[in-house]
């Protein structure tokens, strides 16, 4: 199933979420700005979790296959 066009590639989405994690690790930013990198951290975690469990369930689903075809 091709990734939408829409969607970041998970290495951006990952990228962009350690930045956020760097920028709050700061502790430069108010607190209406740490909320809001917070809350896009929040988001970009769920992307990039959701994109890891589509990977690895494909994968268990390819070595399943791979068993079954060598019994």
């Amino acid at each position: 199933m091709a990734e939408k066009k829409s969607e970041k590639s998970f290495e951006k989405s990952l990228t962009e979420l350690e930045k956020l994690v760097d920028k709050l690790e700061t502790g430069k930013s108010g607190l209406e700005e740490s909320l809001e990198l917070f809350e896009k951290g929040v988001i970009l975690y769920k992307e990039c979790k959701s994109k890891l469990d589509k990977v690895e369930k494909k994968i268990s689903k390819l070595s399943q296959d791979l068993k079954e075809e060598q019994l």
